[in-house]
C-alpha cells in the first residue's frame, strides 16, 4: 500500500515538472520562422514522450491533403519522408485522416492489428505505437500532431494526457509563429504575450487537474493518521503538503500574471503585522536541510493585504530555497527605516518597513539581473517558468513599495522589500 501512495506521488510531480519543462521551453522558441518553430515544437514533444518519430501534419485545402509542417529529427521521420509518407490525402482515409475529420484523439499500442491504419506506416516504418490529436490553430482545426514509436505499447495513459496537453500548446505556439511572420517587431513581442496568456490559462488548468487527486489523498492520509497514529504515513503527509503547496503557489502566480495583464488584479489593505507574517511563512517553509533565520523587530506594521503579502513573503523565500546549498540558512530581517529629521523635508518624509531575503547560493549572472523582474525570465537554475519574482515585483508595486535585487556571483543574491510603515498620526 505504501509502495501504491508513494507510486502516485511521484507520478503526480513527474507529470507536473515535464509539464512546467516542456511549456517552458517552448515559450522559449525563437517564432521568427514557421517551419523551424513547427520543426523545434514535435522536437520537444518527442524529447517529453520518449518517441521515435513526431510530425505536426498541416490540412493544405487547395489540394485536399495532409503535409507534414513541421518534425523531429530522428531516423523513422527520415524514413518517412524518403517513402513519401509526408503527404497525406484526405481521399486514401486512415486514422490520422480520421483524427483530423472527428477531432477525436487516437491511441494504440498495436497499430499493426489496427486495419484502418495505412499499411505503409506499419509495414515500411514499422510503428506499432501511436498517439495522434487533432490540432488547432487560433480556433480553427488546421491538422494534426502524431507521435510514433515501433515498441508495442510504448505509450503509458500518463503520456497520453501530456500529449493531449502538448498538442494544444504547439497550437497555440503555431499560432504566435504565423502572427511573428505577419507582424513587425514590435507587434511580433505583443503577440507572444497574448499567446503567453492562453498557455498560462492551459497550464493553470492542468496543474488544478494535479492538485485535486493530491487533495484527496491527503484527506485520506489524515484520516489514517488519527486512526492508527502510523508514522510512516505523517512522513508521507509532510511531503504531500509541500507538493500540494508548491503546485498551488504556481497556480496562484499563473492566475495573477493573466490577471495583472488585463487590468484584474486588486488588492484589500488592512492593517498587518509583516514580523509576525514573515515569522510563521518562514516556519512552514523551513527544511532539515536549510533553515530560515528571522530576525529584527518585534512588530513592524503596515497597510496592506495579508494574503498578497504572504505570497510575495512566500515566492521570496521558495526561490532562496531553491538555491540555497544544503547545510546553509537563509537570512531574513524585518526592520523600519525612518529618514534623518535633518529639514523640514526630511520631517514629511516617508518611514519604511524593510524586509530582506538572503541567500548563499550561486547568485544571479549580471546579464539576467537587469530583466530579473520581467515575466518568464529566471534565474540560475532556477525552477518553474518565472512567474515568482514578477508577480512579487508587481504585488509589491501596487501597495506603494518596492522590490530590488542585489547579487554577487558565487556568494548569493539578496532581495529587499521596502513597503511604506504604518504609523500613528
Amino acid at each position: 500500500m505504501g509502495d501504491t501512495r508513494q507510486e502516485r506521488e511521484d507520478e503526480a510531480q513527474d507529470t507536473a515538472e515535464r509539464l512546467l519543462t516542456t511549456l517552458e521551453r517552448m515559450l522559449r522558441l525563437d517564432a521568427t520562422n514557421v517551419t523551424e518553430t513547427l520543426n523545434a515544437a514535435a522536437h520537444l514533444v518527442g524529447e517529453a514522450t520518449s518517441a521515435e518519430k513526431v510530425d505536426l501534419f498541416l490540412y493544405h485545402p487547395e489540394n485536399h491533403t495532409l503535409q507534414v509542417a513541421g518534425l523531429s529529427d530522428t531516423p523513422m521521420s527520415k524514413r518517412e519522408v524518403e517513402l513519401g509518407l509526408d503527404r497525406l490525402a484526405i481521399a486514401d482515409g486512415g486514422r490520422l485522416v480520421e483524427v483530423f475529420q472527428t477531432g477525436e484523439i487516437y491511441a494504440t499500442g498495436h497499430a499493426d492489428r489496427d486495419p484502418a491504419m495505412l499499411r505503409g506506416i506499419t509495414e515500411e516504418l514499422g510503428v506499432r505505437s501511436l498517439l495522434a490529436a487533432v490540432l488547432e490553430v487560433g480556433g480553427d482545426r488546421r491538422g494534426v500532431l502524431q507521435a510514433a514509436s515501433a515498441l508495442e505499447d510504448a505509450f503509458s495513459e500518463r503520456d497520453r494526457r501530456f500529449f493531449e496537453a502538448a498538442t494544444r500548446w504547439v497550437g497555440l505556439v503555431v499560432h504566435r509563429a504565423e502572427l511573428v511572420e505577419q507582424l513587425t517587431i514590435s507587434a511580433a513581442e505583443e503577440a507572444r504575450r497574448l499567446t503567453a496568456d492562453e498557455l498560462i490559462t492551459v497550464l493553470a488548468h492542468d496543474l488544478g487537474n494535479l492538485v485535486t487527486p493530491l487533495s484527496l489523498r491527503l484527506q485520506l492520509l489524515r484520516r489514517n493518521i488519527a486512526r492508527k497514529g502510523n508514522k510512516s504515513d505523517s512522513k508521507e503527509i509532510e511531503a504531500m503538503l509541500a507538493n500540494i503547496a508548491r503546485l498551488q503557489g504556481l497556480i496562484m502566480n499563473l492566475l495573477d500574471t493573466a490577471r495583472l495583464e488585463h487590468g484584474l488584479f486588486a488588492i484589500e489593505p488592512e492593517m498587518c503585522d509583516l514580523t509576525a507574517l514573515v515569522k510563521t511563512t518562514a516556519m512552514l517553509l523551513s527544511t532539515p536541510r536549510t533553515a530560515i533565520d528571522v530576525r529584527g523587530e518585534p512588530h513592524v506594521i503596515v497597510q496592506a493585504d495579508p494574503a498578497r503579502l504572504r505570497q510575495v513573503i512566500e515566492n521570496l523565500l521558495q526561490n532562496a530555497l531553491q538555491h540555497t546549498r544544503p547545510g546553509t540558512s537563509i537570512s531574513v530581517s524585518v526592520d523600519t527605516e525612518r529618514p534623518a529629521e535633518t529639514d523640514s523635508e526630511s520631517a514629511s518624509a516617508t518611514d519604511w518597513a524593510t524586509l530582506v531575503v538572503q541567500d548563499h547560493g550561486p547568485g544571479i549572472p549580471p546579464a539576467v539581473l537587469p530583466r530579473l523582474f520581467e515575466p518568464y525570465v529566471k534565474g540560475h537554475r532556477s525552477l518553474g517558468i518565472g512567474l515568482g519574482l514578477y508577480v512579487s515585483h508587481r504585488i509589491v508595486e501596487a501597495h506603494g513599495g518596492t522590490l530590488t535585487a542585489d547579487s554577487v556571483p558565487g556568494q548569493g543574491t539578496r532581495f529587499t522589500v521596502r513597503l511604506p510603515l504604518l504609523t500613528d498620526t
